[in-house]
């Protein structure tokens, strides 16, 4: 069974016995730098092995008091008759001559976690852990408790602002994760299963990670252990900074499998303001859909090294149109700042306001250029994602057999060009192209015709980049020829 991302949310109450570092019996061993039997030699230099264990003690008592346990309730709508759901005998009676099927109101109950950001009392949690509530309650360590609201939810990355009414409240201290590094030590703080306050360590196993829909966070990885209800906890660095929110884990079985992933939290503080200020995260938007530049990719631009974001399609008015980026383009950097892969494009583009003015740095048939852009506004819950990977797919060097378009295809695909795919053997076969496929350029040359296909392809030589549209979404696919 493969492994499946799931969000750390909050569950019902669950008895669950881990093991720990250290624990032989149930007790914790003491665990010492060193083990030698004969006397200690000088050390002009610290190694791994002379280095005590991380100790989170000082950590926990000085900000634990900050990080809170959020409960929440939720109404469901759910069949009023146990059973009745689509597939059900009476389900399509009362659908097709009640009019309706009869439902009735389920409460949900689930717990998450949360920390304290400003004394008078906002709080940054996960989107998932306050979704759909009807009533959010906060508990301290004091065991206090407050009835909060909900200030507002991003769901692109699933952060929540909530607030209670209290002031002279403990606050964390805010880090900076362009700061730590991977393989330092890290600590989580949350309610796992409803345990509140539990405390859980690891390292940084990897920065930037890209998750599949989420292309706008740049998780930090760890293998610190958090489980469902350690979502909106803080993941805190050994001088006591917090820089990130877990969010989710990989998990076959529902539960800690060691690879967690938090929020970096110079992303949730931004959402925090914009939250704050005006009720909504405003972002900035090219109207572009890109994808990453493979080495094959690279080598069929004429790129030395495979880097920068590939533009697979343009939407018409949009910000880029207006700035002259067109399908083909590879964009290098913006803002002098380099761009590595397709989702530190993304990133950058939304971290910055409607309106704003950027130079991009593309690379066009062999040579860079510089476009200056003046960025739109991404609409509510509709971010442009990068065209899913094709998978698997006659004739002639590619392997392709193609025909032209249909004038009722043609105008169902909106394409003033490209070539419908019939069957795809040897080249393109291997790469992923299958019937169905509509080809609509090769390498940034768009493909009017078989002929234009043929002709190309003829002059082509080592890898060359088709580019794909499939369904609504555009790809470049690269293609090595044989």
């Amino acid at each position: 069974m493969s492994s499946t991302r799931k969000f750390v949310g909050a569950l019902s109450l669950s008895v669950l016995v881990m093991g720990g570092l250290g624990l032989t019996g149930g007790a914790l061993s003491p665990l010492t730098p060193t083990d030698a039997a004969s006397p200690a030699k000088p050390q002009t230099q610290t190694t791994p092995t002379a280095r005590a264990l991380p100790d989170f003690s000082g950590l926990v008592k000085q900000y634990g008091p900050a990080v809170v346990n959020i409960s929440t309730t939720a109404k469901a709508r759910m069949p009023a008759i146990p059973g009745l759901e689509p597939g059900h005998p009476l389900y399509e009676f009362f659908r097709q001559f009640g009019g309706q099927v009869p439902q009735g109101d389920q409460i949900r109950q689930g717990v998450g976690s949360g920390f304290i950001v400003t004394q008078d009392g906002y709080i940054l949690t996960n989107a998932h852990v306050v979704a759909e509530a009807t009533e959010v309650t906060v508990r301290l360590t004091d065991k206090r408790e407050f009835k909060a609201k909900v200030i507002g939810s991003d769901q692109r990355t699933d952060i929540a602002l909530v607030k209670i009414e209290a002031k002279a409240l403990p606050t964390v201290r805010i880090g900076d994760p362009e700061k730590a590094q991977v393989g330092e030590w890290v600590a989580a703080i949350g309610s796992p299963f409803g345990l509140e306050n539990s405390v859980t360590a690891g390292i940084i196993s990897a920065k930037a990670r890209s998750l599949s829909g989420e292309s706008l966070v740049p998780f930090i990885q760890t293998d610190v252990a958090v489980n469902p209800g350690n979502s909106g906890g803080p993941l805190f660095t050994m001088n006591g900074e917090v820089i990130g929110i877990n969010s989710q884990i990989y998990s076959r079985t529902g539960g800690y499998m060691g690879l967690s992933f938090a929020v970096p939290i110079d992303v949730a503080m931004k959402v925090k303001e914009d939250l704050q200020k005006f009720g909504k995260v405003s972002r900035g938007r090219l109207g572009i859909s890109i994808q990453s530049v493979s080495a094959e990719l690279a080598e069929s631009f004429g790129l030395a090294k495979p880097q920068g974001a590939l533009v697979t399609s343009v939407e018409p008015g949009s910000a880029a149109q207006k700035a002259g980026i067109a399908t083909g383009d590879i964009i290098l950097a913006v803002n002098n700042r380099n761009v590595e892969e397709a989702g530190d494009l993304a990133r950058t583009i939304a971290q910055m306001k409607p309106g704003s003015n950027v130079a991009l740095k593309v690379w066009r048939k062999g040579a860079t250029r510089e476009l200056r852009a003046s960025l739109g506004e991404v609409p509510p819950e509709n971010v442009a994602q990068a065209g899913e990977s094709p998978s698997a797919g006659a004739q002639g060097k590619l392997g392709l057999a193609v025909r032209p378009l249909r004038p009722e295809e043609r105008k169902q695909l909106s394409a003033d060009g490209g070539v419908m795919v019939e069957s795809a053997t040897g080249p393109a076969a291997r790469a992923g192209i299958r019937p169905g496929d509509v080809i609509l350029a090769l390498n940034d040359t768009p493909v009017k015709s078989v002929e234009d296909l043929r002709r190309l392809a003829d002059k082509a030589k080592g890898n060359v980049a088709l580019l794909v549209q499939r369904q609504e979404g555009k790809i470049y696919v690269p293609l090595k020829i044989g």
